[in-house]
Formats: structure tokens, sequence, C-alpha cells
């Protein structure tokens, strides 16, 4: 856990050249970097902490009851992860997937002001804002539409937990 905290202490618009300069250095083959995959990369990182920190607390939520009742029947480490701490972390990781989704949206934006990608939502903000003298309105298109995309992944995330978790049991409070 202090790595995943430290990994959050590195400002993201430091990081973006870094990993651009890297990225084009790297040769595997005949693979060409393109710089969209640098903002990929960025909002990876960005949508990353939250969505490990709240896999770590699901995965540790198992009733401590229902862990030495599968020590008992001998379940190896890797049926008690699958049979039993996944589902006890599902309510923990959706969650932190919704951040993640919006996370990761913020920081393909960030990337793309940062690294000059063109073509996306950041650098549309960085061009408007530009010319914010003469319409200011054009900024909060830019803006609203990337909250709006965030919104929309975090929906998304919402709607296949919806989907995926139908037959679920339902939880009632006491």
């Amino acid at each position: 856990l202090p790595y995943l905290v430290m990994s959050q202490t590195v400002p993201l618009i430091a990081l973006a050249p870094l990993v651009v300069s890297w990225g084009g250095k790297l040769e595997i083959g005949s693979f060409v970097w393109p710089r969209w995959l640098s903002a990929s990369i960025l909002g990876t990182f960005l949508a990353f902490f939250p969505i490990a920190v709240g896999t770590l607390r699901g995965l540790a939520s198992a009733p401590a009851a229902a862990v030495e009742l599968m020590d008992s029947y001998a379940a190896s480490w890797k049926q008690t992860l699958f049979k039993l701490r996944f589902p006890a972390a599902v309510p923990f990781m959706v969650p932190a997937f919704k951040l993640g989704a919006s996370g990761a949206v913020v920081g393909v934006v960030v990337a793309e002001i940062s690294t000059g990608l063109k073509g996306g939502i950041g650098r549309l903000i960085i061009e408007y804002a530009r010319e914010a003298t003469g319409d200011p309105a054009k900024v909060f298109t830019a803006v609203f539409g990337a909250a709006a995309l965030g919104i929309t992944m975090s929906g998304l995330v919402a709607l296949s937990d919806v989907l995926l978790m139908r037959n679920r049991p339902k939880e009632t409070s006491a």
C-alpha cells in the first residue's frame, strides 16, 4: 500500500512528458509508439489507485468465519480467492471502478493538454481557452464534454454491475 500512495504523489502533468519520451524510445519489433498511447497510460495511471485500494479493501473484507471454514475444508489459496474473496470484494470494487473510470477521463484530458496530443477534449480546452476573450462558452462546452464523458464512463460501470450481478442475492439491512 505505501507504493500505491507514493505513486499518487507524483504530479501527472510532470509525468506526462516522461511517458511520451520513454514511449518514443521503446522498440519492440516493428511496434511504433503512437502518442495517444501515452495519454492512455496516464489515464490508466490515474484510474489505478482507487481501483487498487477498493479491490484490496474488498479482498480483505471476507468474514473471518468464512475464511476459517474454507481452511477447514482444506481449500487452496486459489479456491479461497475465487470462491470467497472475489465475491466478497465485488461490493467494494464496483464503486472503485466508478471512481477509476471518471479518474481515467481526467487523466487522459490532462495528458492531452501536457503532451500536446491533437484532437482530444484536452486540446479543445486549451484552444478554446486561448480564444476565451471572444466566446467563453466554448471553453465550457469542452469542459462539459469531459464531464459528460466521465459520467458516461461511470454509468457504464454501474450498468455492467447491474447486468452482471442481477442474479446475486440482495443485501438487506437489519
